[in-house]
Order: C-alpha cells, then sequence, then structure tokens
C-alpha cells in the first residue's frame, strides 16, 4: 500500500489556502517548480487531477476537496503527535491562544470577551496581533496564530463562522464632491480588504480615483472622513459603531458585500480555540448570527 508524504500534503494545503502557487512556496521556503513537481506527485500517488484545469486560478475538483479535507485532519494529527514531546514536559497545563486580525477596530472589541473566557478558565493567556490579511493566512495554515477574524471578498469555504456584511460610502456633510474629479479615497490602504473592494468597483464603472488619506487605525480613518477628506468604503454595520454617516443617495458605484469569517487552524487545542470562535461571533455578530454562520460553515465543509 502506498503511504503518502506528509510534505506533499502540506504543499496542497497551502496551494489552497493562498489560491497560488507562487505564495504557497514562498510560505513554504521551496521554489514553484518544486511546489508544482510536489503537486503532479501527489495527484500521480492519487491517480487523479486535484485541480479543476478548465476553471482560471486555483479551483479544487470534486475529488480535490475531498483530499484537502482529509489531509487537514491527517495534518492535524501529525502536528498534535510532534507536540506530545512538549507538552509532556509541562507541569501544568497553560494555554497560549494567538489570535490575529487585520482590523484595530476589531481588535479592540476583544478584551472583554477574552476576560470573559480567562474567568472560567484562568491557565489560558492571550495574543492578539492585528496584521495585514495574507501574513494572518499564512500564520494560521503554519500554526503561528490559532484562531483569525477577517473579511474576504468571496465566500470562503474553511470559516468556522461567517456573515455576510452590506458595504457602504462614508461621508461627511461637509465633504464637497464634483464628479469630475477623481474620487477622494480613504482607507487602510493596500492591504485593506474594503479599499481593494472599493477599487475594484470604480475601474468597472471607469472611475478614477486618488488615495488621499491612509492609516492603519480606524479611529484615524474615522477622524479623516469626519474632516472631510474623503469617502470610505465599510459596512454599514460599522458606520453606525463609530457614528459615520452613510451615503444613502451617492452616485459611486453600488458595494457588493463582504464576508467576515472567524478561522480556526488545524491541531493543537481545537476544542479551546473553537469555543473562543464561537464567543468572538457571538459578541460580533450576535447570537441569532452566529449561529447562522456556524450553520453556514458546516455546509460549507460538508459540501467539501
Amino acid at each position: 500500500m502506498t503511504n503518502i508524504p506528509t510534505d506533499l500534503l502540506r504543499t496542497l494545503v497551502a496551494v489552497v489556502d493562498l489560491r497560488s502557487y507562487t505564495k504557497a512556496a514562498a510560505f513554504l521556503g521551496i521554489t514553484q517548480p518544486a511546489v508544482s513537481a510536489q503537486i503532479k506527485r501527489l495527484q500521480f500517488l492519487l491517480g487523479t487531477d486535484l485541480f479543476d484545469r478548465r476553471v482560471q486560478g486555483v479551483s479544487l475538483t470534486a475529488h480535490g476537496q475531498s483530499v484537502v479535507s482529509q489531509a487537514r485532519r491527517l495534518l492535524s494529527i501529525n502536528d498534535q503527535i510532534l507536540a506530545l514531546g512538549v507538552r509532556g514536559t509541562e507541569s501544568k497545563a497553560e494555554l497560549l491562544i494567538r489570535i490575529g486580525t487585520p482590523s484595530d477596530f476589531i481588535a479592540s472589541y476583544l478584551p472583554d470577551t477574552l476576560a470573559r473566557f480567562r474567568a472560567r478558565w484562568p491557565d489560558v493567556r492571550f495574543s492578539v496581533r492585528t496584521q495585514p490579511y495574507d501574513p494572518l493566512v499564512r500564520q494560521l495554515h503554519n500554526g503561528e496564530i490559532d484562531v483569525m477574524v477577517a473579511q474576504t471578498m468571496a465566500p470562503p469555504h474553511d470559516a468556522r463562522h461567517l456573515v455576510e456584511q452590506e458595504v457602504v460610502w462614508v461621508r461627511s456633510p461637509s465633504m464637497r464632491f464634483d464628479p469630475s474629479d477623481p474620487v477622494p479615497l480613504v482607507s487602510g490602504g493596500d492591504s485593506s480588504t474594503y479599499r481593494r473592494l472599493a477599487v475594484q468597483m470604480l475601474r468597472e464603472a471607469g472611475l478614477h480615483w486618488e488615495d488621499v488619506f491612509t492609516s492603519p487605525s480606524m479611529y484615524s480613518l474615522s477622524n479623516a472622513v469626519a474632516a472631510g477628506l474623503g469617502v470610505m468604503p465599510i459596512s454599514r454595520r460599522r458606520a453606525r459603531a463609530v457614528g459615520l454617516p452613510v451615503w444613502e443617495d451617492t452616485p459611486l458605484p453600488i458595494l457588493p458585500p463582504l464576508y467576515s469569517g472567524i478561522y480556526v487552524r488545524e491541531g493543537g487545542a481545537r476544542a479551546s480555540y473553537e469555543q473562543l470562535a464561537d464567543e468572538i461571533a457571538n459578541m460580533l455578530f450576535g447570537p441569532a448570527s452566529a449561529q447562522l454562520s456556524n450553520g453556514f460553515a458546516r455546509a460549507h465543509e460538508s459540501a467539501a
């Protein structure tokens, strides 16, 4: 019977999670041809194609989806076995849960939830980091963070919780907008999902834009909009939370929704990670939304 090397499975999962052979190569520290060779070898061992060649980009076949689902389970068990040697020497069960999010706005809402969680589990500690989306995905895949809260332009298949967010334009009533001028854009910069969405829609509408103010801080962005520097794409829910007026009758293109997801890494103390993810979802989305999103995510997992 043929054994499947775990390095081939880890490469497959990296390509799927990062949606790119090039990004997977950089993440794994190997060349892109090496990634391609490993995928080809895996497909040879399995006797089937894992990626749909008819679709542009990284798209799994139905069999490929099943393989990835099982590969995640196998890699999780592999990582847990490796961790036994370290944990076996510990005299006290102390757990560090590492949380990542691209948004300082979300990070500012976490402490209350974390405090309630730690009141029940005093041996749990937390580390929260705010970084761009792509590095966080790599860290989640590599086991460097345990829970991730992030937004995507397309609904992912691997989120434990997933909620669709309406995205709107906000501006100060004092801001004057001339349709003949470039759209003055306030955003979190190139790594911002909001900005990528806005730029895509402006480009499709044939409109020009200019970045008049960028900052990783929601506090700074809110002040920039309030001062009349420009317009900003943001979820309606977040606009209400920070008191920014929605530009309801905007001549700018209507923005499609974004998807707020909460992700949990494979391996480690997964039951604890999932419990914390559920409580974060309850805080961010509300009980009904959290239950709905959890069911939506499980449906996607079943389909995979």
